[in-house]
């Protein structure tokens, strides 16, 4: 079978389950992880024969998508943020709106050199390591609960190329210690009842751990970091938030009651409210 087959007959294979063009992408995603051929490749050397071998890697990554496993977890990693990130179901896949996140620091902050950065909840490490790279001599540091998930952060920032320091910690009750210029965290924030609207890729994929929040206590991590952050951010320091939109208002809202300052929130590229940052309280 040709290469050009290949793809042809993964497309066909997943059109169904995932649509045309997630289908293709597929394809596309599956041939460059085990072959290395680029979309341009795939052009080029339509014709070459595919092995046995190969073909038989192709079926078995063709049967876990229609099983619903994402193929990030099936082939390890995503890329994110112009990143190649190693995932595992310890962690969550890092979603584009949360590249934003790192978008909204560096805009204000990629000229600014020895920052020292906070990232709570750190999961993959994806935030962290975008940050050491993108911001000069920055020293940061990633904050988990999750040994798993920090195996795979320490992972990442070793395949990256950058010192970033990994802790494990409770973020609902931290007990950490230093001054921050910026803290930053994407906590759980998705309601429970939200799951009835959630994909079954995330509901049986990824780990809960790192998605749901109670609806009757929304808030938990970030009133649980702010109280810290007045302690651990230095005077003129910054907080930066990923939240879940239904809870914009009253996040910004409680925020403002507590005394931190330019309380602002963001939309992301599809005009969602999607981050708040704010300025530490003056004392």
């Amino acid at each position: 079978m040709t290469l050009r087959e290949t793809v042809k007959n993964i497309e066909n294979s997943l059109t169904k389950r995932y649509g045309a063009g997630e289908a293709k992408a597929l394809a596309g995603i599956i041939m460059e992880h085990l072959k290395g051929y680029s979309a341009v490749d795939l052009v080029l050397y339509g014709d070459r024969e595919v092995t046995d071998f190969t073909a038989g890697k192709v079926s078995a990554i063709v049967d876990r998508l229609l099983a619903g496993k994402p193929i990030q977890y099936i082939i390890g990693s995503t890329r994110w943020h112009g990143l190649t990130i190693k995932v595992t179901p310890d962690v969550l896949i890092p979603r584009p709106e949360t590249s934003e996140l790192v978008d909204l620091i560096t805009d204000r902050f990629g000229n600014t050199s020895d920052l020292r950065v906070l990232d709570l909840c750190t999961g993959s490490g994806c935030i962290a390591v975008a940050l050491a790279r993108a911001l000069p001599f920055a020293q940061v540091t990633g904050v988990d609960i999750s040994e798993a998930a920090l195996a795979v952060a320490r992972d990442n920032g070793s395949a990256l190329k950058v010192a970033v320091k990994w802790l494990k910690a409770d973020v609902l009750n931290l007990s950490l210690t230093g001054s921050y210029d910026i803290i930053v965290s994407n906590p759980p924030y998705v309601l429970e009842s939200e799951r009835a609207t959630m994909e079954p890729h995330v509901l049986d994929h990824e780990p809960e751990l790192a998605l749901f929040v109670p609806d009757d206590d929304p808030l938990r991590f970030y009133t649980a970091i702010l109280s810290r952050a007045t302690l651990l951010l230095s005077g003129s320091g910054r907080i930066y938030f990923e939240i879940n939109p239904l809870e914009a208002a009253r996040l910004s809202s409680f925020m403002k009651s507590a005394g931190w300052e330019d309380v602002t929130v963001v939309k992301d590229i599809h005009g969602t409210d999607r981050f708040i940052t704010a300025l530490r309280p003056q004392q």
